[in-house]
């Protein structure tokens, strides 16, 4: 059911917030390989670039986790 009001829909939104920029930096960071393009440090027999992408995926649950408590809506 679609708002009758456009003025009213437009407040109602809650897609605006400046959290949702973070969601941006795990985008971004993992292509940026010049960053982490090494072997050493190795950890467990891989070389860094292996973990350090292996690593990028609990950042970026812990970035969108931190984007969704910050805009969810209180009640």
């Amino acid at each position: 059911m679609a708002p009758q009001d456009p003025q009213q829909a437009e407040s109602r939104r809650t897609d605006r917030s400046p959290w949702n920029w973070l969601l941006v930096v795990p985008v971004i960071v993992p292509l940026l390989t010049f960053l982490f393009n090494d072997d050493a440090p190795r950890l467990g027999g891989f070389p860094a670039f292996y973990w350090i992408q292996l690593a990028f995926i609990p950042f970026g649950v812990a970035c969108t986790v931190v984007v969704y408590l910050a805009t969810r809506k209180k009640g």
